[in-house]
């Protein structure tokens, strides 16, 4: 999972992305539970081959817990996926979950002073903008490959028709080019 990077802008206190734990008022041990939904901005993947779509509610359970460093956040995103399968092309949909575990270093503590900017992510003020780490670790959660079932034969190369709607007997005449000249002359002779 990539940590959250920040370009010194605070992220804005309305979007149900983003989490204010000044109730957990940096008393270690302090912990709050999360659950809330929130719309994915952008598709989460790659559109029409396994994505969340753009618009699509995230469902967030969440724990936030005050530790020495700072925030750390922990639970799991589940969203719905549509896509399409890679050997027969069927539309396909599903759900990912997705474990998220992230901490949010305090300003001026000993983390934020020792690790580089985009190895943690850091609160800015008392706000966790959770967008980017979700939508990491959706992306790296959806198949490479997505398929429709595990044993899609996929599509015919000839005619392009699906194998599992063709049968077991199907087949196209293929003949060498080599031998093509000699078929034809055959065939004229046997017309004759």
């Amino acid at each position: 999972m990539s940590p959250q990077r920040y370009s010194g802008a605070r992220p804005a206190v309305a979007s149900p992305w983003v989490l204010d734990t000044r109730e957990l008022g940096r008393r270690p041990g302090t912990s709050r539970a999360v659950r809330r939904k929130a719309p994915a901005t952008n598709p989460l993947g790659v559109e029409g081959v396994i994505a969340v779509p753009a618009g699509t509610e995230v469902e967030l359970d969440l724990l936030l817990e005050s530790v020495v460093e700072g925030v750390l956040v922990s639970g799991t995103a589940t969203a719905p996926t549509a896509g399409e399968c890679s050997r027969c092309l069927d539309p396909i949909d599903g759900q990912v979950e997705v474990e998220i575990t992230e901490l949010y270093a305090y300003p001026d503590s000993a983390t934020d002073a020792t690790t580089d900017e985009d190895e943690v992510g850091r609160l800015v003020g008392d706000l966790v903008d959770l967008e980017p780490v979700v939508r990491d670790a959706i992306v790296l959660a959806l198949p490479h490959v997505p398929l429709c079932r595990p044993d899609c034969a996929g599509l015919c190369p000839d005619c392009g028709g699906k194998w599992a709607d063709l049968g077991p007997d199907h087949r196209h005449e293929t003949i060498d080019p080599r031998w093509a000249a000699l078929t034809e002359r055959f065939s004229e002779d046997r017309d004759q």
